[in-house]
């Protein structure tokens, strides 16, 4: 017993020599709580907890502690790695590093009983490759500046990692989905009593700095409820680079609604078991299958279709019934994108029971986010993106005018819905359209934007608070809108910001009334939050916080 205690002791006095020591002291004391962690398998998680807890303070604003902070990035891998070729095997440990910054993060070939890095920051080349969650693993909100390799990786329970965000490649080839893959809107139900409330305003997530998009409250998003009905805020994983499925194993739901693809999406070979939802444009499925059950819910990319393979399963082969469109919108070249996009025109004018997928279609391709700053100078490449957002807002609000049809001219579409969370619009011209129910919230609109005499049974253009706004960047005119059937024009803007002029009607320019200054969204982020918690509390509501 005095030895034990003698450990524990010693854990604790190198945990505090960590948190609290210079540069020489701390890396010892780190060596000291490897050796701990090493000679005493009762200690681990003591250990892993002081690693970890140290990891989650603020680092040196001159950068001077980075190397002590790879140091106990190694000591934590080398307390999570399994032990050598036979040696007995430790449990796995838990580990949290949520809102952490970690640089260089190797965590390939662990073992995590439980995984949190919601928040996480994770800044250079991270790698989870070959590692093993045996519980829970989540990655909520968190950010990936680099690279982020999970290939190989074995999540045995739920894997969450909604809104996360990926600015380089993102590989899980090969990875083995035990329970439920979350990369799409929303992540957890709270009911009023959850104590979990207690922490929403504590979350801190990582600046939203994407290039041509500027809500700092998208990632954190908090909508109301009640028990028959209750919606979610927020979106989805943002890939902004290639992002690889190959040969993944999805067990359990895959679900990537919302989700954003802003580069080449490969799900070759997968192979899905439960509940899909993976309807973006971009995503390929060669060689993909699905052995759900019958009346799972499935949604696959237009173009794309399950039909019985050798052994019963369900095999991903184009979809013939669609042509001419061929999942054009997918290829790496503009001019095969634009013809892509004429031929979804040509479809939906032809054929009216496809047109709502035709305008989803449309829809997630505007979302997917664009690399560059389309206010700054554009190099050939991206004038030709720019391009391509433009014919595909066209074909939108060409056929959303119930205008007379001419022998040339598009047919019209009526009663389509948008879905255009989050997207980067460019000069937007839906002056005169009619549609059912518009999603713009967190939507970005570059350029001139016209809304004028337009008719919509709803439009959304921020979530219940602050958080989830949609942005104006340039002059934009609602003259004669109806944005809602119950509201004005004035409520259904309000909260949205407006850095530029914007029209309501002839006489009167109302950009100081709407536009909300951004150096107060923090402050009033946090107590939309508060309002939230004590109306849940109030009313019996449940919300849902991301």
């Amino acid at each position: 017993m005095a030895t034990e205690e003698a450990g524990v002791e010693a854990c604790r006095v190198a945990a505090r020599q960590v948190a609290e020591g210079p540069g020489a002291a701390r890396e010892e004391a780190l060596r000291r709580l490897a050796d701990l962690g090493a000679t005493d398998p009762t200690l681990r998680q003591d250990v892993a907890d002081a690693v970890c807890a140290w990891l989650r303070t603020p680092g040196a604003a001159d950068g001077g502690d980075g190397h002590a902070r790879r140091a106990a990035l190694r000591v934590l891998a080398g307390l999570l790695r399994p032990a050598g070729a036979g040696e007995a095997t430790p449990p796995g440990l838990a580990v949290d590093l949520s809102g952490a910054s970690l640089v260089d993060a190797d965590l390939g070939g662990c073992e995590l009983a439980g995984a949190r890095f919601a928040d996480t920051r994770f800044l250079g080349t991270t790698s989870f490759v070959g590692a093993r969650f045996t519980g829970d693993a989540d990655f909520t909100r968190a950010l990936f500046h680099g690279e982020a390799r999970f290939d190989g990786a074995v999540f045995a329970a739920d894997a969450a990692f909604g809104r996360v965000r990926f600015r380089g490649r993102a590989g899980f080839d090969r990875v083995d989905f035990g329970g439920m893959a979350w990369f799409g809107r929303g992540e957890d139900e709270l009911w009023e009593d959850d104590p979990a409330w207690d922490a929403i305003e504590d979350v801190r997530p990582a600046p939203w700095d994407e290039p041509n998009e500027d809500d700092p409250g998208w990632p954190v998003a908090v909508l109301m409820g009640d028990y028959q009905s209750w919606e979610e805020g927020g979106d989805g994983a943002r890939f902004a680079g290639t992002a690889s499925f190959r040969q993944a194993r999805f067990v359990g739901p895959a679900w990537f609604y919302k989700a954003r693809f802003g580069g080449e999406a490969t799900f070759r070979d997968a192979r899905f078991g439960a509940a899909v939802r993976l309807d973006q444009p971009t995503v390929d499925l060669s060689g993909a299958q699905w052995a759900g059950a019958a009346g799972e819910p499935v949604s696959w990319p237009l173009g794309w279709t399950s039909r019985p393979g050798p052994d019963g399963t369900g095999v991903l082969v184009p979809d013939e019934s669609v042509s001419p469109y061929a999942r054009q919108l997918g290829d790496g070249d503009p001019a095969v994108r634009h013809a892509g996009l004429r031929a979804l025109g040509e479809l939906g004018d032809a054929r009216p029971e496809l047109r709502q997928r035709v305008v989803d279609t449309v829809c997630g391709y505007l979302r997917g986010p664009l690399p560059f700053d389309v206010r700054g100078d554009l190099g050939p490449a991206e004038a030709r993106e720019s391009a391509l957002r433009r014919d595909a807002q066209r074909l939108l609000a060409e056929r959303l005018r119930p205008v007379a049809a001419t022998p040339d001219g598009p047919t019209h579409w009526p009663g389509m819905n948008l879905s255009l969370c989050g997207a980067t619009l460019l000069d937007l011209d839906l002056h005169g359209c009619h549609a059912g129910y518009a999603d713009f919230t967190a939507a970005q609109f570059h350029g001139a934007t016209r809304f004028d005499d337009s008719t919509f049974d709803g439009a959304a253009f921020r979530l219940g608070g602050p958080e989830g706004r949609a942005s104006f960047h340039g002059e934009a005119t609602f003259v004669g809108a109806r944005l809602d059937r119950w509201r004005g024009v004035r409520e259904v803007l309000d909260g949205v910001v407006f850095h530029a002029g914007v029209v309501v009607d002839p006489a009167e320019d109302l950009t100081d009334q709407v536009k909300t200054p951004r150096r107060e969204l923090s402050d009033a982020h946090t107590e939309t939050r508060k309002t939230d918690k004590a109306r849940a509390t109030a009313d019996g509501n449940h919300g849902e916080a991301g």
